[in-house]
This record gives structure tokens, sequence and C-alpha cells, in this order.
């Protein structure tokens, strides 16, 4: 398949985010309409031909003060189905994040598992293919579509940050930590490809997390060994700080020298600023999924480093166009 057959839409604010997808795919954003009535409706289509087009669409479904996530994902799927009633041929949602995954299954009597019904949302309108990155749990993501689906990982971008920054030396005997248990096999993922890049022995630790309904108790237990070592705290999602920032915590006081996070989305929502700006982390990274609009200007000079998702995004839309394999993307 050539460029010819490709249309790449960017909704929303994340024209941005879309825009350095298209320059490193070498193909123009297409134009689209979004129109707000008075009554809070809303309609959006595309301005260009999209009839037998393989046509990708970027939206990223956090909440920010212009749309709520649900908004987000009700215009998305308003334009999906638009795109397949103007005959495209094939539709991809690429959502750098994903709303809803969190709960992925019932925890009380009765609880909503609303990952699975936003998957039969963009089923319903047709959707071919769903693209995301670090969903919370993969498997999850993956049995929930009945539509084919890939997934990308910020593994090898927190990877390549650490080798190019000067924030690990050849000396340091390094540690990656997972804030709570269910992290455990992310964490594991990341210290195996970290070991090759580095090239020398990186161990592995745990904090425990205890849940009981829809409360979180975090305890100060620990498995594996911190002290003398650069601990990297290694997390899908940041949503307040607070498991990022008590897991920081416990590493300090078991005495690790440097402590870092590699966090692929970051919310910071609620008391976050504040819940950072006092805590042990060194550096927060994270991918350029979502703005950190809602943290103030010293966190960000400061603590955070953000890695660029845009060119690996392109590469995988790169791939699906094409019709090769995305696992080669995904090594470190």
């Amino acid at each position: 398949m050539s460029h010819n057959d490709l249309c790449l839409f960017a909704l929303g604010m994340d024209i941005t985010f879309g825009q350095k997808v298209s320059e490193r795919l070498g193909v123009a954003l297409s134009r689209r309409e979004e129109k707000d009535f008075e009554d809070g409706e809303h309609k959006i289509r595309p301005l260009v031909n999209v009839r037998e087009k393989d046509v990708f669409v970027i939206q990223s479904l956090y909440s920010d003060s212009w749309q709520s996530a649900n908004d987000k994902l009700c215009r998305l799927l308003f334009f999906i189905g638009a795109l397949k009633d103007a005959s495209a041929k094939r539709v991809t949602a690429v959502l750098p994040y994903l709303c809803y995954t969190r709960k992925d299954r019932k925890t009380q009597s009765r609880d909503p598992v609303t990952t699975r019904y936003v998957a039969k949302l963009l089923e319903a309108v047709q959707v071919d293919r769903v693209l995301a990155m670090d969903v919370h749990n993969l498997a999850a993501f993956q049995n929930a579509f009945n539509c084919r689906t890939d997934h990308l990982e910020a593994k090898k971008l927190f990877i390549d940050y650490f080798l190019t920054s000067s924030n690990l030396s050849e000396s340091d005997k390094v540690v990656v930590v997972s804030p709570d248990v269910g992290g455990t096999k992310r964490a594991e993922q990341f210290r195996e490809a970290l070991s090759k890049a580095l090239g020398k022995e990186v161990t592995v630790a745990f904090m425990e997390k205890q849940r009981s309904g829809d409360m979180v108790r975090r305890g100060g237990a620990m498995a594996g060994e911190v002290k003398n070592r650069t601990a990297i705290i290694i997390d899908d999602l940041v949503s307040t700080g607070t498991t990022l920032v008590r897991a920081a915590e416990v590493c300090q006081e078991r005495g690790a020298n440097k402590i870092y996070a590699a966090v692929t989305h970051g919310l910071f929502v609620g008391q976050a600023n504040e819940i950072l700006a006092a805590s042990a982390l060194e550096k927060i990274i994270i991918a350029d999924t979502i703005p950190p609009f809602r943290l103030n200007e010293k966190i960000i000079k400061e603590k955070l480093r953000i890695v660029d998702s845009a060119s690996l995004f392109a590469d995988a839309i790169q791939c699906v166009h094409s019709g090769n394999s995305i696992v080669e993307l995904l090594e470190a």
C-alpha cells in the first residue's frame, strides 16, 4: 500500500501530537470539521474523500479543561461512524491514552467492566483496528476487543532516556521497582530490557498494595533490595502521585541512592503538584501521550522529563498500513 491510500486525522486538542506523527510519516494531516451546537451537541466530519482509504484517527482519551474523556470518546465514535459511512476501507483508532482501562474486572458485586464496554462501543461503529500504548491490563485489553488490536510500550523510550541522560553512571547499581504487586510483570520486563541495554545485572523489587473494595491500603512492605542502588519505579499511569511517592519514600527509607519514576501516562490530577513537590523523586519521566497541563511550572522544570512517543506511533502506523509486524518496534 502506498501513502496515497493513507489518510491521517487528529481530533480536538491532539492536533500537536498528530502533527508530530504526520511529520515522521511524511503524510499531511487530513482536514476535518468539528462543530459544536448551542445545545451541547456536536458534529464531526472529514473534509476529504476517504472512499477506499486506509484511515487512522488519533485521539488521546484524557480529560482536560475543554473536553472530558467522555466527550472525546463520543466524538471519536461519531467520527469513526462518519468515516465508515463515507466508505473508508479501513479505520484504525490510534489511542495514545485509552480511558477506562483501569476498570477491567469486577472488584465488588454488580461492578461495571468499563474496559469491555468501551470496546463494544468502538466495535459498534465498526472500527477495524485499535492501536494503544501501555494499557493498564494488557490481557484485559486484548480480550475485550473482537477487532484487531496493537499494543505499544514506552519501555524502549524510557531505556533510551536513561542511556542518553547523565542520570546513570557505569558504576551505579540499578533496581527496577514496581509500586504494587500487580505491576511486577511490567517491572520484570523492563528490568530484562534495561539489563540488556546496560550490559550488566539489574535487579527488581516491588511494593505491597492492598485493595478493599474501591479503597486502597498501602503498606510499607517491600520485596527486594534497594540499598545503595539507583531505583527506577516503573508504572503505566500516575494519577495523584500518591502511589509513586509512597514507593519512593520506602526506597529512600531503605537506603536507595537516587530514585526515579518512569511512567507512561501522566494524568496528574487532584493534589499531584503538592504530593510530587515534597517527594523523594529526583525525576519523573513520562511519555507525551498526555500533556502535563495540570502541573505547575516549577514541577515541570525541576522534576519532569518527557519522552517522545509520536515517532513510535508513526512507525506503528506505517507498519499497520504496509502490513508489516510491529514486533521489532517493541524490542529494546
